[in-house]
């Protein structure tokens, strides 16, 4: 699969090293051309411009800071084809709150001004967990939630979850992304207290009476 990562993050770096690993074509498109030659040479993939890998194939992955993807967005232009594109931002800004306010969340925001066909997958968690190889813990393989509207979309990033050595879940439309956004802020300032979010949890068969 031939897939474009805008940005040379850490995100960038840890999924696009797994991907390039696992077989897939990477381009890394940065800023800057020294940034983007950079990454490309540590995890093994083709460097280029922010527009070269927005257009470069099966999918693109928006790893890049939430305040910033759709100034770059804008500046790539009109996508050709039918794009995928995987959101995995956190619109969070100081105190947890999320900048999105009431309205539509990032991956919502971002659909609407493309018309591409978006997949939120990968926010969950923090880049060290994606760096793992594979990110397999005590308790098994880590689940990643997607949203998104189309089905190809959809299978394709799916692919690509099993690809790094973890079980997607497919958790409803688009829509649904709003929640899970929420939910990640809410996480993270769970995990920024130093408290365990899986002890609010009790085991599945204890809620059914």
């Amino acid at each position: 699969m031939r897939i474009g990562i805008l940005g040379t993050g850490n995100m960038a770096e840890a999924l696009g090293g797994q991907w390039a690993r696992a077989g897939h074509e990477i381009l890394v498109g940065g800023r800057t051309a020294a940034g983007a030659d950079a990454l490309a040479a540590r995890i093994g993939a083709h460097a280029g411009s922010l527009r070269d890998a927005a257009r470069f194939g099966d999918a693109a992955l928006l790893a890049l800071p939430y305040d910033a993807v759709l100034d770059v967005l804008a500046g790539v232009g009109a996508l050709p084809g039918d794009p995928v594109l995987i959101d995995c931002t956190n619109a969070i800004g100081p105190g947890l709150v999320l900048t999105t306010g009431h309205g539509p969340g990032a991956a919502r925001t971002i659909a609407a001004a493309t018309g591409a066909r978006v997949v939120k997958a990968f926010n969950h968690v923090t880049p060290a967990v994606w760096a793992r190889t594979p990110p397999v813990f005590a308790d098994g393989r880590l689940t990643v939630p997607l949203c998104g509207d189309d089905e190809q979309a959809l299978a394709l990033v799916a692919t690509l979850v099993k690809d790094l050595g973890c079980v997607p879940l497919v958790v409803g439309p688009l829509g649904r992304a709003d929640l899970l956004e929420a939910a990640t802020a809410f996480l993270i300032g769970l995990w920024h207290a130093g408290q365990d979010p899986r002890t609010l949890l009790p085991p599945p068969a204890a809620l059914a009476g």
